[in-house]
C-alpha cells in the first residue's frame, strides 16, 4: 500500500492529528516548533498558527468555537488568529512532578471529557515522571502515574476501554483498562500489546470503526493494526523513520493521515521525515470525540 504525502511539513515532532469534519481538514501540532497547522483537503492548501508554549495534543470543541490543547503549562482554550497567531486562555494550571516537564500525547474519551499524559523533556533520562490526567468541568486532576513517556491514548468504540502505551524504550507496552464512563475512571489494568515483540517504539495511536486499535511503530517506518484482542492484524509502511501519530479522516473517515518527527543528523535516506502522510488501509475510522467541557 502506498503512502501519499500530502504535505512535505518537515515538523520536528508532528503529532496530534485531529481531522475537523465541519471543515474537511486536518489539524496537528508540532510540539518544539510551538506550531498548530491544518491541511484543507479541497484545495490542499495548509496554514499554521504560532502558539507561545509547546502544543503538545488539541481537541476540537463541540460548541465549535475553537480548540482547546495541552501546553506546556496547563490546558488553554486555544483561538486561531487571522495574523498567523494562536490565542491561548489558561483553563487549567498542572503542578508537574518534576521541573522540565511537558504534556505529551492527549485526546477526549467517547462523552468529550480531554485526557493527556505528562513527560519530562529529556526523554532520555528514563525517569517515570509523567502522569496521565483528566480534564473536565474545568477541573485538571491527576489519575495515573509512574510514566516515563504515557503515548498511543486510545478509546474503543463503545468508550469502556482505554488504551495507553508507555513510548520509552525500556518499556515500549501497551495497555488496556476498563473505562467507567459515568465516573470518567480507569481500572483493572493489563497489557494488551508487548511492543518488544513487535518493530518499532508505540507511538501515537487511533481506534477504528472496528473496534482495531492502530498504533505508529516509531523509528521502524510502520502503523500496526491490532485487533480489540491484541492480536497484529496488518502492518503499513510509510517511508519515514518515525511516525508520531495517526487518526481517520476524509470524507467517509477512510483515510489514515500520520503524522512524522524530523530528526537531526543526515536525512538522506528519509527527505520526506517530518512530512504528513495519506493511507488508504480498507476500513473506516470514527469520528474523532470533540471537548464538552
Amino acid at each position: 500500500m502506498q503512502a501519499e504525502l500530502i504535505l512535505d511539513a518537515r515538523n520536528a515532532v508532528g503529532e496530534s492529528p485531529v481531522w475537523n469534519i465541519q471543515q474537511q481538514a486536518l489539524y496537528w501540532a508540532d510540539i518544539p516548533a510551538r506550531r498548530l497547522h491544518c491541511w484543507h483537503a479541497a484545495s490542499g492548501q495548509s496554514q499554521s498558527w504560532q502558539a507561545d508554549e509547546m502544543l503538545a495534543c488539541i481537541a476540537h470543541r463541540a460548541d465549535n468555537k475553537g480548540w482547546i490543547g495541552a501546553m506546556q503549562s496547563g490546558i488553554f482554550d486555544l483561538q486561531p488568529q487571522a495574523d498567523g497567531t494562536l490565542q491561548s486562555r489558561l483553563l487549567a494550571n498542572v503542578n508537574h512532578s518534576h521541573a522540565d516537564m511537558r504534556f505529551n500525547d492527549g485526546r477526549c474519551d467517547r462523552q468529550g471529557r480531554f485526557w493527556v499524559g505528562s513527560m519530562l523533556l529529556d526523554m532520555a533520562a528514563g525517569i517515570p515522571a509523567g502522569a496521565l490526567y483528566r480534564f473536565a468541568d474545568g477541573q485538571l486532576s491527576q489519575q495515573l502515574d509512574g510514566f516515563i513517556v504515557p503515548n498511543g491514548l486510545g478509546f474503543s468504540p463503545n468508550g469502556r476501554t482505554l488504551y495507553l502505551s508507555d513510548s520509552h524504550p525500556s518499556v515500549q507496552l501497551i495497555w488496556a483498562f476498563d473505562y467507567d464512563t459515568d465516573t470518567a475512571t480507569a481500572h483493572n489494568r493489563r497489557v494488551f500489546v508487548d511492543m518488544n515483540h513487535f518493530p518499532g517504539r508505540p507511538d501515537g495511536a487511533a481506534v477504528d470503526a472496528d473496534g482495531c486499535y492502530w498504533i505508529c511503530g516509531n523509528d521502524e517506518g510502520l502503523i500496526h493494526r491490532f485487533t480489540p484482542q491484541g492480536k497484529l492484524d496488518r502492518s503499513l509502511a510509510v517511508p519515514v523513520k518515525k511516525p508520531a501519530m495517526c487518526a481517520f479522516g476524509g470524507a467517509d473517515l477512510s483515510t489514515l493521515f500520520v503524522t512524522s518527527i524530523r530528526p537531526g543528523g543526515d536525512l538522506s535516506d528519509q527527505p520526506l521525515a517530518g512530512g504528513v502522510f495519506a493511507l488508504q488501509p480498507g476500513v473506516k475510522g470514527l469520528p474523532e470525540p470533540e471537548f464538552r467541557g
